[in-house]
């Protein structure tokens, strides 16, 4: 199940929780009224129609949603679907209580960077402010020079998780989407610190939806690419990356409780703009795609703020 993040475009409405079918934007919680309804039972455990609000309950709310999908799936519903190009599209989780970072996790891309292949994860973090959507432009902030795009596979947390083992670490994970780790090379790279480089406003998008953790299945074995103009820059899997999702899970929750509706970005491969010769970074109308196997694709335009 694809869950989306939206607001049509006839009405000055807030970000609803939705879900795609056969191209069509289903509203959830309004489909969840009519499931009850048909089923004659009171709603006595509502679902929020806030997309944070939703993520933060976790998996029982993604258990939920999936009943209601099939039930939709079964039935004719009335007013809660809308034409892909009735709705925009925001990114699924527009107010996660942490936004987890992981850098030089696929060794080529370490390597291109000029740097050791790290022993631990490397950790930085990222805030809501940077979060965009699969329909918005990524804004160029005047301050950088050399702006960098990086596709990413990020998981959404779906359990409460403290000192997980990795064993079990993939049952605490609601389901993935695709990030764009945009990086402002030059601020980036003038401290010792990557924060300021890495969460400029307006500038990362995370879409287009969030696959539950069933439809995706392993993520460790997932091509992943991007593409700058339609020039391919980046083309890797999953299974290259140094640190997999359950060893991330086990090592990020032994130092920090990880909550329903966190996301991890678990790092980028490599083919990044600022380790060609000579670099390539992002300039106002380069358009950047993204795509991951069995989750989608997702296309950006960046734009001078």
């Amino acid at each position: 199940m694809k869950l989306v993040s939206y607001k049509t475009k006839a009405k000055t409405d807030s970000l609803r929780i939705g879900f795609m079918l056969d191209e069509k934007v289903i509203d959830l919680k309004e489909a969840y009224s009519q499931m009850l309804k048909s089923k004659q039972e009171a709603e006595s455990d509502p679902l929020p129609s806030d997309p944070t609000a939703f993520f933060s309950i976790g998996n029982d709310a993604v258990a939920k949603a999936k009943v209601v999908y099939h039930f939709v799936k079964e039935h004719n519903v009335e007013d809660i679907s809308f034409d892909r190009e009735e709705v925009y599209l925001s990114t699924p989780i527009p107010e996660p209580s942490k936004i987890i970072c992981v850098g030089k996790n696929y060794a080529e891309h370490a390597t291109e960077m000029k740097s050791d292949i790290p022993d631990f994860p490397v950790l930085f973090a990222k805030f809501p402010n940077a979060l965009i959507g699969p329909e918005a432009a990524i804004e160029k902030n005047n301050a950088t020079q050399k702006l960098d795009y990086e596709v990413e596979l990020t998981a959404v947390i779906g359990k409460e998780a403290s000192h997980v083992n990795k064993e079990h670490a993939l049952d605490y994970i609601a389901g993935y989407t695709i990030g764009n780790d945009i990086s402002a090379r030059d601020l980036q790279k003038r401290t010792p610190q990557w924060l300021q480089g890495k969460t400029l406003d307006n500038s990362t998008p995370i879409g287009p939806w969030v696959v539950t953790a069933d439809e995706v299945g392993n993520p460790g074995n997932l091509s992943i690419r991007s593409l700058v103009n339609g020039e391919e820059r980046q083309s890797s899997n999953t299974e290259h990356l140094i640190f997999d999702i359950p060893f991330l899970i086990e090592f990020i929750s032994n130092l920090i409780t990880l909550k329903p509706g966190d996301i991890i970005m678990t790092g980028t491969p490599n083919g990044v703009g600022f380790a060609m010769d000579p670099p390539q970074f992002l300039n106002a109308g380069d358009t950047v795609t993204v795509e991951i196997d069995k989750i989608g694709r997702m296309e950006n335009k960046v734009v001078d703020k």
